[in-house]
């Protein structure tokens, strides 16, 4: 158990290399046993994880036994566990869906798969801000290899935005790091938060500008207005298990803004106490604006995903523009939600192009589905979920979100904001249905039933919604507690700081 928290680092790792040893191909069954194999053992190794950090506990592994600051730390607390869990759930529902077949349209799309899985829980994990940006790279590699998977002229145009802008995001990032560690002196964030607040007035000058290019990029990777315009084209040229793994990159943007601007800069900061508060709440409401402006005009089921993917985006950064430990809670119940239901509509979308011909995904006269039942029913359910209508978690989660808007001011904007988001969502997906169902041309069915191992994928992902319900009061208690951790974080940092606290 002492090597517990490196696993999910550790696993995709050396799960990637073997899968590069000869033979490498996509035929290997080899690949995708050993894929399967480790996609299930993060599900059990984050699980325990969660378990252990849900007594209040902060684990930490200290590789090579060099102390923090000077060391790399990672921090298994709650909020990082709760994050390794969805990663780890949604990555073995996506890895399913891609042993149907989506797999053998490219040579490495196993290990790529593996190293995109090591980045994100390297994010998750780090307790140093450098390190977060070293895991940033990680990943971003890797889903560059993976947008591609498979060619065509579609995905290369989409691949390019997103490569250079998010090396235009990177090298932002090195400079917001460069100006920190130039006033600060660290970039290990519990030593960080320490010594924010000991700043003179022009130190904290050049430190807010540190900060504020750090949620530029935090921004661009969480796809928050005005940087959000790369994601719908991105995500619909994806191919199916990439783009709902994608559905968790976007929240390793909103666990930087939560975990960096609550500790770091949160209420022991000083004068850089909150700094990111007074720019959250206008770009919160005009991502969710122009979100459901995009729902309403969207022309294909992936495209209407994606914009729906900003609209959770916009909904998120109300809930953390909030800065209370409830708006907190609710920000992390909505979030496990959007993810897991976003990631199961990218699959579902992919099953429904199959089916339709030429006609793909867009919303056209097409033939007939040879499986319109299940995947109809598949359909519903997701829709019902995304749109927050009850029995489901999406309805949950933007109730407690809602609720916790108790200030009138807040009240105002984000209910009408939130409210009209789903209108707009509930409105575009009661239209996809009715054309993708029951808009059916005389031409004759020639689809191919579906493979059951990506049918099961979907209702996997689909599932966890009522889930999510069920157990919603344990599962709410824990967000709440993981919420009042993060913000109480700040004066908990003995553990975490030179000399282990000792």
């Amino acid at each position: 158990m002492e090597h517990l928290a490196i696993l999910p680092i550790i696993l995709p790792l050396l799960s990637g290399v073997m899968m590069l040893l000869p033979p490498v191909s996509s035929e290997n069954s080899r690949q995708r046993a050993l894929s399967l194999a480790t996609c299930g053992a993060l599900v059990l190794v984050t699980l325990r994880l969660l378990l252990q950090a849900s007594s209040g506990e902060i684990q930490l592994y200290v590789l090579g036994d060099w102390q923090p600051p000077f060391g790399i730390v990672l921090v298994a607390d709650r909020l990082s566990t709760l994050m390794l869990l969805l990663t780890a759930v949604l990555g073995f529902a996506a890895m399913l869906y891609a042993c149907g077949g989506d797999d053998k349209r490219g040579k490495y799309f196993h290990p790529l798969f593996m190293f995109q899985l090591m980045g994100i829980n390297g994010a998750f994990l780090t307790g140093d801000i450098f390190n977060l940006f070293v895991f940033f790279e990680v990943l971003l590699i890797a889903s560059y290899a993976l947008l591609i998977h498979g060619g065509g002229k579609q995905k290369t145009r989409a691949s390019v935005h997103y490569v250079v802008l998010n090396l235009v995001g990177s090298s932002l990032f090195l400079f917001a790091l460069g100006i920190l560690y130039g006033t600060l002196g660290t970039l290990n964030m519990a030593d960080m938060s320490s010594k924010i607040g000991l700043l003179s007035g022009s130190e904290q000058a050049i430190a807010s500008t540190g900060a504020l290019l750090l949620l530029v990029v935090f921004g661009l990777k969480s796809a928050m207005l005005p940087l959000q315009f790369w994601l719908p084209r991105t995500y619909a040229s994806a191919s199916a298990p990439v783009a709902a793994l994608f559905a968790v990159l976007t929240k390793v943007g909103i666990y930087s803004i939560l975990r960096v601007f609550t500790v770091i800069f949160g209420e022991q900061a000083g004068g850089l106490a909150g700094i990111a508060t007074p720019w959250l709440w206008p770009l919160a409401i005009l991502t969710l604006v122009i979100a459901t402006l995009g729902i309403l005009a969207a022309s294909s089921l992936r495209q209407l995903i994606g914009q729906l993917v900003i609209l959770s985006i916009g909904t998120l950064l109300a809930g953390i523009a909030m800065s209370k430990v409830e708006a907190t809670g609710a920000v992390l119940y909505y979030l496990v939600h959007s993810t897991l239901v976003c990631g199961a509509l990218f699959l579902l979308a992919d099953l429904i192009t199959q089916q339709r011909g030429k006609a793909e995904d867009r919303f056209v006269t097409a033939r007939r589905m040879c499986q319109p039942v299940p995947l109809g029913i598949a359909f519903f359910i997701g829709a019902m979920a995304i749109v927050g209508l009850p029995p489901f978690s999406g309805f949950v989660g933007k109730a407690l979100i809602l609720q916790s808007a108790n200030i009138e001011n807040q009240a105002a904007w984000v209910y009408s904001a939130v409210l009209i988001g789903g209108m707009a969502a509930l409105i575009a997906l009661s239209r996809a249905g009715t054309t993708l169902f029951w808009n059916i041309s005389r031409e004759k069915d020639a689809c191919e039933p579906v493979p059951r191992l990506q049918l099961s994928a979907v209702f996997l992902l689909l599932a966890t919604s009522p889930i999510l319900v069920i157990f919603g009061g344990p599962i709410t208690d824990f967000t709440l507690d993981t919420a009042t951790q993060l913000h109480g974080l700040s004066r908990q940092l003995g553990p975490l700081l030179p000399g282990g606290g000792s």
